[in-house]
C-alpha cells in the first residue's frame, strides 16, 4: 500500500544540546528534534535550523519546499531511541490525531479486510475478539459506520475505538507488530 510523504510533523521532543549520550564536545553536537509525522505516524529525527528553539507539540513543515524551521530531517528513528519525554509526547499527540482524523478510522473498520481464511485484520486490534470482529463486519454491511461513537452504539459491548486504535498505533510504534494498519516503518 502506497503511503503519502511526510509533509508536517508534530514536535515530541527538542534537544538543543544533542542527545545526552553524544560525547563529543558540546560545541561539535547538533541539536536534535524527535518528531511524529502527521500523515503516516512515522517517527523522525529532524535537525533545526541554526538559531530555531521548537516546543514539544509545535507543528513543523517537513516536505519538499522551503522550510521555515528544519533545516533537514536524519531519517526513521525507532521508538526506543526517544526521550522519555517523547515517549510521553506520542500518547497525547496520538489520541489527538485519531480525534481530529476520525473519517480516516471509521473508514478503517468500514472497508477493513480479512488477512487470510483465519484471521480479519480488525482482530489485530487490541481488545477485538471474533466476536466483535464479525459484529462489526455484520453491522457495516447494514450500514457503514458514521463516527466512533456510531461504532459503540451498533456493535454490543464494543471497547472504545479510539482507544484501541490509539493502543495499536502505540504497538506499531514500539515494534514487535507484523501487520501495520497506520504506521510507515
Amino acid at each position: 500500500m502506497y503511503r503519502k510523504k511526510e509533509e508536517e510533523a508534530i514536535v515530541l521532543d527538542f534537544l538543543p544540546n544533542g542527545y545526552l549520550f553524544d560525547k563529543r564536545p558540546s560545541h561539535m553536537k547538533t541539536p536534535i528534534v524527535q518528531a511524529l509525522g502527521k500523515e503516516n505516524f512515522t517517527i523522525l529525527e529532524l535537525v533545526p535550523k541554526k538559531g530555531v528553539f521548537l516546543q514539544p507539540l509545535e507543528e513543523v513543515y517537513i516536505g519538499d519546499e522551503k522550510r521555515d524551521k528544519i533545516h533537514h530531517i536524519n531519517g526513521k528513528i525507532y521508538y526506543n531511541k526517544l526521550t522519555q519525554t517523547a515517549k510521553a509526547e506520542i500518547e497525547l499527540i496520538t489520541k489527538d490525531m485519531i480525534h481530529s482524523h476520525e473519517k480516516r478510522f471509521v473508514e478503517f473498520f468500514n472497508k477493513a479486510q480479512p488477512l487470510s481464511t483465519r484471521m480479519h485484520v480488525i482482530e489485530l486490534l487490541p481488545g477485538v475478539g471474533k466476536k466483535h470482529m464479525w459484529e462489526i463486519v455484520e453491522k457495516r454491511q447494514e450500514d457503514p459506520f458514521k463516527s466512533f461513537a456510531d461504532i459503540k452504539k451498533r456493535v454490543k459491548l464494543m471497547p472504545d475505538p479510539e482507544k484501541i486504535i490509539q493502543k495499536r498505533i502505540i504497538q506499531e510504534l514500539s515494534g514487535g507488530e507484523k501487520h501495520l494498519l497506520f504506521v510507515d516503518k
